[in-house]
């Protein structure tokens, strides 16, 4: 019978990789509790036209990267592709928009669209999704790049580079549109269908193909930062005074570009030479009509997301994070009538504790017990038993030493090795 195997770009996420994933939510949940941020929990099933209408239907995503389907009720669903559609529709529909001045809000969860799967890019991805909503002032734009850069100082980041730029607002790209038409259509021969079609719809969206005659062709295009209105120039120029205030290094990359429609104003990503072709790890930027555009009020609004699965791939984990662990390795009935009352007293003590319940031979204990990663593992046979005692082998320094068989001193007999 033929096995049934993962979706392609499906995965099951085991051992050290989830350990990663924990270490930077605990780290991430740090920061945005100390910054003022709720977690939300959103579906993960919409309907279809929250995404269409937010996400823009001329982008690579409502195109061709959603996984959409009809239910059993004819309604056209769709497994979100990103979070912050989900989370405006929330803001809305819980009414935190008439509740709160600012709303800072934060969910974690996993993604879903159909790409190619690569290195760090699957069909269904983790994020953790921050959106503010009631700002627009440029501070939070810096505030926010700020607590990035705290959080990844915290999870061991080194290297990695924080690009930023402008795209401006629908004044800005009115006036611009005129000159992207007369370049491109120039050169319409080189681009490819979905850019000739973007040309009539959406001109901005050639920007974001990944094509790479047409990435070749952009590269010489006019530029949105240089043709911005004088309030989005104010903006950015505010921003990245905020931003040498907060000390923190940027660059400004002026084809830096969304892949989604709502983004105004502030954009950015954290990108790392380690991940290959798809380098962001991070990505975000400002959104202030997007409220207004789904049927909310004039409320201006700014976030980002984390790719877990890519960031996972740039971190080490410190050392262990969930304490010392203890392995008993036993030899004869006697000794295993002990894995009761020591599993309960290890338990209590909140110390991870391990043994092996078919044990047959004291060298397979030690080897099961240095795969598990024990710290120490506790050696009890008849000869010990007989002695009143037990050995205590560091597994680390390969020492040992005997410590007598008495369970009311053996946590403070062990917390005092646990200290050298």
């Amino acid at each position: 019978m033929e096995k049934i195997k993962t979706l392609r770009g499906f995965r099951d996420i085991y051992g050290d990789e989830v350990e990663r994933f924990r270490y930077i939510e605990d780290i991430s949940r740090k920061y945005l509790g100390l910054f003022g941020f709720k977690e939300i929990i959103i579906p993960v099933l919409e309907n279809t036209g929250l995404f269409v209408r937010s996400i823009g239907d001329t982008t690579d995503i409502v195109e061709k990267e959603m996984f959409t389907f009809r239910d059993s009720g004819g309604d056209s669903v769709t497994l979100r592709p990103e979070a912050t559609a989900g989370m405006v529709r929330a803001y809305l529909e819980t009414g935190k928009y008439a509740q709160e001045r600012i709303s800072k809000l934060f969910s974690i969860g996993p993604m879903f669209r159909h790409e190619r799967p690569q290195k760090g890019r699957y069909r269904e991805f983790r994020q953790i999704d921050v959106e503010v909503f009631g700002v627009e002032a440029p501070i939070i734009d810096a505030e926010l790049i700020w607590m990035i850069s705290l959080m990844l100082k915290s999870m061991g980041m080194q290297e990695y580079t924080i690009e930023v730029n402008s795209v401006g607002c629908p004044v800005c790209r009115e006036g611009f549109k005129g000159l992207m038409v007369e370049y491109f259509n120039n050169r319409r021969n080189g681009l490819c269908e979905d850019c000739n079609r973007r040309l009539e719809k959406n001109p901005l969206r050639i920007f974001d193909c990944k094509n790479p005659e047409c990435k070749e062709i952009s590269s010489s295009s006019p530029l949105l930062f240089d043709n911005l209105c004088s309030h989005c120039k104010t903006h950015f120029d505010e921003f990245l005074t905020y931003i040498n205030d907060f000390g923190i290094q940027i660059r400004v990359n002026k084809r830096l570009v969304r892949g989604l429609d709502y983004y105004t104003k502030t954009v950015f990503e954290v990108i790392s030479g380690s991940l290959g072709a798809q380098n962001a790890f991070l990505a975000g930027g400002r959104y202030d009509h997007l409220v207004k555009s789904m049927g909310g009020p004039p409320v201006p609004g700014i976030g980002f997301a984390i790719g877990v699965d890519r960031l996972s791939l740039l971190i080490e984990l410190p050392g262990s994070k969930n304490g010392n662990a203890i392995f008993l390795a036993y030899l004869g009935e006697r000794a295993k009538r002990l894995i009761v009352p020591l599993m309960k007293l290890f338990s209590e003590n909140h110390i991870r504790f391990f043994y092996l319940p078919d044990a047959k031979s004291l060298k397979s204990q030690m080897r099961y017990a240095d795969s598990l990663g024990a710290d120490m593992v506790i050696i009890i046979g008849d000869h010990e038993l007989d002695k009143g005692e037990m050995v205590v082998r560091d597994m680390a320094q390969g020492n040992q030493i005997s410590l007598p068989l008495d369970l009311t001193s053996l946590m403070e007999n062990l917390k005092g090795l646990f200290k050298r």
